[in-house]
């Protein structure tokens, strides 16, 4: 079960990619499926500049708030996808129709959604 930093860690992305007027911001508990992180967090985007600052804020945010810097990040040359790796948790920032194109929910199914106000 993730720690109680993680699930703050978690809500603070979801509160940065909000205040930048996120799309259906979606939290998926993927640690009992996978060892690449204990969350996933998906969010759209409007346009690649919208892509791009949804990223950053998230960034921002967390090293601002709380000293925590990404692992790596990859996407954001292209910024149809952002994928920001906190090892933690993997931040997706998709232009709504790479969303659509990867799935990550279908492809995911097995993961257990988060309500955001469980945050």
């Amino acid at each position: 079960m993730p720690n109680n930093n993680t699930r703050t860690y978690v809500k603070a992305a979801v509160q940065a990619l909000d205040s930048k007027r996120g799309e259906d911001i979606q939290v998926l508990r993927v640690g009992d499926l996978t060892t690449l992180a204990e969350y996933f967090v998906i969010c759209a985007a409007n346009s690649t500049t919208q892509v791009k600052t949804l990223a950053d804020e998230v960034e921002f945010r967390l090293k601002t708030d709380y000293g925590v810097v990404p692992h790596h990040i990859e996407g954001h040359d292209s910024a149809s996808w952002i994928l920001i790796d906190y090892g933690f948790a993997l931040v997706h920032v998709f232009l709504e129709e790479a969303r659509n194109f990867y799935g990550l929910e279908k492809l995911w199914k097995d993961a257990v959604q988060i309500p955001l106000d469980e945050l």
